[in-house]
């Protein structure tokens, strides 16, 4: 398969408020590694909307 240059989606930008001991965790957790403080944040927000979803997703199995 040839190589395709990816597109960057398109981005808004928010400006949130975090309580200090969140930004000292999140920093913490991507010191050293290939991460921003953005795409950190993003992919938590990502992870938590697919699990809201799979809660409110009806689940197919017996009920009793």
């Amino acid at each position: 398969m040839p190589f395709k240059i990816p597109k960057i989606p398109p981005t808004t930008s928010k400006s949130i408020r975090f309580p200090d001991d969140i930004i000292e965790k999140v920093e913490k957790a991507i010191q050293g590694k290939q991460c921003t403080f953005t795409a950190f944040v993003v992919e938590a927000v990502r992870t938590a909307l697919e699990s809201l979803e799979e809660e409110q997703t009806p689940q197919d199995g017996p009920e009793e």
